[in-house]
């Protein structure tokens, strides 16, 4: 709670300017994360991808009765 009353007690304009901040950060780490994991070598294979595909859950409905 201490963060929140810090921050609460910073000026608007500080506020704005730490906002913006943590989104160009993100931003940045989101145009850059596609490069980084190419060349480390991290990038999925289609392999990789079907092994995923068959783990997930099948969802299966089923209709229920109509009772009257």
């Amino acid at each position: 709670m201490a963060v929140w009353k810090w921050y609460k007690g910073i000026t608007p304009k500080t506020r704005i300017f730490i906002g913006l901040g943590i989104m160009a950060y993100a931003g940045v780490g989101m145009a850059l994360s596609d490069t980084v994991e190419e060349k480390m070598g991290w990038v999925a294979t289609e392999q990789d991808k079907e092994e995923l595909k068959n783990a997930l859950p099948k969802i299966t409905v089923v209709d229920k009765e109509k009772r009257f």
